[in-house]
């Protein structure tokens, strides 16, 4: 099975056209797993790399849509579990979309900087990829760095419109800035991901802890898993027992030149980093006067400029991202952005173990 791994923003994928996989998504979804090596908490026997920010797909198409150039659909797959999720985007292997679209032939590359619209096809939204590609050939090198990834490579400008409401439908899903779960505060949001975000210090956490602190803390990661099903429910996403959405998010005040400090689950393994998308969700929450991120917002992020980058801190550092609201009447994003990174590790076939 012809594939490409990539690794894009701070996840790692495996990237596939559409027309080299089976068309029926449970054919299609059994291959995928056993390509990966799932379920294994090793995924010793694939090509997955044992943890959820490793173990995803995107599948690549040339779009009917007349605003896309693209379609992608992200799918996350399970690594213990052999489960396959469409239920949301992937902001991070989204940054390695259009080098692959080029690479693959189906855009035309300019001679200098090449820009890819994108519709993901998980939200049925738009995103705008600009990349360099001096000569025609995509150039993977460059010094832009970014929190998670050890080396540097060359930036990737993706621009977002109509995300929010991605999986939800709605910018604020049950319809109000913040609910109570379990005696605790509460925002529930969608600007691309959905997620819960609540204040580290209402679980009795700092916000501040390693990664390997969260993981070890069973009684936490009990309460943010109550926490999570039932704003599933508030958030009309059904039963996300066995689903990745909603993330969680722990926020506490920055403290490193941010707007805020960050820990997310996902969706009860606590994430290195944060995603783009969901970084982007917290971030417009940040500047959402009600919510539970904006009350550990600082300083308040609606005194800062339109477009002007809002700084997300996460356990190995950050990650810049830029909102733009309307607020008349009601609250509704107008854009939003980020800049990523992306590097193609190898390009050739996988070979899927045999089917039992």
């Amino acid at each position: 099975m012809r594939c490409m791994l990539m690794r894009g923003g701070t996840s790692k994928g495996a990237y596939f056209l559409a027309e080299d996989l089976p068309a029926g998504p449970a054919e299609r979804d059994e291959l995928l797993l056993r390509i990966m090596g799932s379920p294994d908490p090793r995924q010793i026997d694939g090509i997955g790399g044992a943890h959820p920010l490793t173990s995803k797909v995107a599948v690549v198409s040339t779009s009917a849509d007349p605003a896309a150039d693209v379609d992608y659909l992200f799918l996350q797959l399970g690594v213990e579990q052999a489960t396959v999720s469409d239920r949301q985007n992937c902001g991070n292997l989204l940054a390695g979309i259009g080098p692959f679209a080029v690479e693959r032939g189906l855009v035309e590359p300019a001679t200098d900087r090449t820009t890819v619209r994108i519709r993901m096809v998980n939200s049925n939204s738009v995103a705008v990829a600009t990349f360099a590609t001096p000569g025609g050939i995509v150039d993977y090198a460059g010094d832009t760095a970014i929190s998670g990834v050890p080396a540097t490579a060359a930036p990737i400008t993706l621009d977002f419109t109509d995300t929010e409401g991605s999986a939800c439908g709605a910018l604020l899903p049950s319809g109000a800035l913040r609910d109570r779960i379990d005696g605790v505060e509460v925002t529930c949001i969608d600007n691309g991901m959905p997620v819960v975000i609540l204040a580290a210090s209402d679980l009795g956490a700092s916000g501040y802890e390693p990664v390997g602190q969260l993981a070890a803390d069973g009684r936490l990661r009990e309460r943010v898993q109550s926490i999570r099903l039932q704003a599933g429910k508030l958030m009309g996403l059904g039963d996300v027992a066995d689903t990745s959405v909603p993330k969680t998010t722990l926020v506490a005040p920055a403290r490193a030149g941010g707007i805020l400090c960050t820990r997310t689950f996902i969706p009860l393994r606590p994430h290195d980093s944060i995603g783009v998308l969901g970084a982007i969700t917290v971030a417009t929450a940040a500047v959402l006067p009600g919510t539970t991120a904006y009350d550990v917002a600082r300083p308040p992020a609606t005194g800062m400029s339109p477009g002007m980058p809002l700084r997300i801190e996460h356990p190995t550092g950050h990650l810049d991202v830029t909102v733009e609201l309307d607020d008349d009447p009601a609250p509704r994003v107008r854009r939003c952005g980020v800049i990523r990174t992306a590097r193609k590790l190898f390009d050739g076939i996988a070979f899927p173990r045999p089917q039992e």
